[in-house]
């Protein structure tokens, strides 16, 4: 195995004394955001947080762990709006 090699963005981001807010306020400040992956798109993108946890939701009922990572899978996008590449 080989060591684990801190990025710069623990460094930075690690410490979570940027700004706390609840995982609904991260969901909302989503939509602030154009994702570069999906231009086009005219809807907001908490609806493609909730939209994917359903989807799971449906699929596998029984992982109430997996309707979390789904609606929870692109929240660190919100990097972007502190000054991150997307």
């Amino acid at each position: 195995l080989s060591p684990r090699v801190a990025c710069p963005q623990s460094a930075q981001y690690g410490s979570c004394s940027l700004r706390r807010m609840s995982v609904m306020e991260a969901l909302e400040l989503l939509d602030q955001l154009v994702d570069e992956s999906d231009p086009d798109v005219d809807f907001p993108n908490s609806f493609h947080a909730f939209q994917t946890a359903e989807g799971i939701r449906r699929a596998h009922p029984d992982k109430d762990w997996f309707h979390l990572v789904g609606l929870l899978h692109d929240l660190g996008k919100v990097l972007v709006l502190f000054g991150e590449p997307q």
